[in-house]
């Protein structure tokens, strides 16, 4: 029998509560298809740093390379907040874990769920038919380059006296841009042919950069795909105007990060979706929402990001297409059912379809 190493990084806030759901549909996933799953939970975010001083152990990155995936809940909360430069933040966890094991592409699958169309804030009429990947990278930019905050006479306010100035440096080096515009335009061969490249292209010089190269990668082995090239700006707005004429979408680290996130509303809940940051060797899947610190033990959280998480890692990783499908197949039965978690229902949902964690991963299992 096969058996397959995970890394199990539950974090802080619901995570813990998410991630055994997680863990509860691939173990019947692995019953289903005689796979096994072993598992090693390892600290990250904020209670790594109550615990260990750092939002990433050493030892945590020691298990995360060693294992054939790593499957993540959620870091942060209102007790890790602070701008204290010298305090250690949840996010450096996540961000260190990424550049640890060279994870440089971030995938974001934005899909409508037909039973959850009334969710969006968006008119029916412009949701349909969206089905678009985003592909950010992940180890460039603004979160990686050079930074520094510090006093000096040019920063000095109203009194006179020298003020705070800070920097952040916005960084691309050439390989980083090819190796994530290839696996754009590799990702879109097998959807719809289509590249929408975002950049700010009229006043970054690391968006021109970027686009010279997105270009000279498209025009020499991808020239059967459709490329655009869409400004940031423009983009933020076309996601809400035309969501549905996007296929895959491209760009750089913060670029990707809100842009993601705005096309997650776009469903109507960041509860429902998940992402796979991949690199050459290993992969890491997580939902795109929060730590949920303000309902975090209340048992009421959407664990179905998370469980698509476990869908995404056996696609990605596994290469078992079917069993993921299997597991896209049983959320979408659960959702047509009228099952909710409170997140998720509306005013046609009765008071007896509201489940909570537990027994929302539990529908899943049953469909499975």
């Amino acid at each position: 029998m096969t058996t397959y190493n995970i890394c199990l990084l539950p974090g802080d806030g619901i995570g813990p509560e998410i991630i055994a759901e997680g863990v509860k549909v691939l173990d019947a996933i692995g019953a289903k298809y005689g796979v096994g799953f072993e598992y090693e939970k390892a600290l990250i975010g904020g209670i790594a740093i109550d615990e260990r001083g750092t939002a990433l152990p050493d030892d945590t990155l020691a298990i995360a390379k060693a294992a054939d995936a790593v499957l993540l809940a959620a870091v942060g909360g209102y007790k890790w907040d602070t701008t204290d430069p010298n305090l250690p933040r949840p996010e450096q966890g996540l961000l260190g874990i990424r550049k640890g094991l060279g994870l440089y592409t971030n995938l974001r699958p934005v899909q409508i769920f037909q039973a959850l169309s009334e969710a969006s804030t968006l008119k029916p009429s412009v949701i349909d038919g969206v089905d678009m990947m985003i592909v950010r990278e992940l180890t460039g930019g603004l979160y990686f380059g050079m930074r520094e905050r510090f006093y000096d006479e040019e920063g000095a306010g109203a009194d006179g006296k020298p003020g705070q100035r800070a920097y952040d440096t916005l960084e691309y080096r050439e390989y980083e841009i090819e190796r994530i515009a290839r696996q754009a335009f590799e990702i879109a061969r097998k959807r719809r042919s289509k590249v929408s490249s975002v950049d700010k292209a009229n006043v970054l010089e690391t968006s021109r950069l970027w686009r010279e190269i997105v270009h000279d990668i498209h025009d020499r082995d991808y020239a059967d795909v459709e490329l655009e090239d869409i400004l940031v700006d423009n983009c933020a707005m076309q996601l809400i105007n035309r969501p549905a004429d996007f296929d895959v979408v491209v760009t750089e680290n913060m670029f990707g990060d809100i842009l993601s996130d705005e096309a997650a509303q776009i469903t109507g809940s960041l509860g429902m979706l998940a992402s796979a940051s991949l690199g050459d060797s290993t992969a890491l899947y997580e939902p795109s929402h929060g730590s949920a610190p303000d309902i975090a033990g209340k048992g009421i959280a959407n664990p179905l990001a998370q469980i698509m998480s476990v869908e995404m890692m056996l696609r990605y990783s596994f290469d078992m297409g079917v069993a993921a499908d299997d597991i896209r197949r049983s959320i979408t039965s659960v959702l047509d059912e009228g099952w909710r978690t409170r997140d998720i229902a509306d005013a046609a949902t009765t008071s007896d379809h509201v489940v909570g964690t537990v027994a929302m991963g539990d529908l899943v299992v049953g469909h499975l």
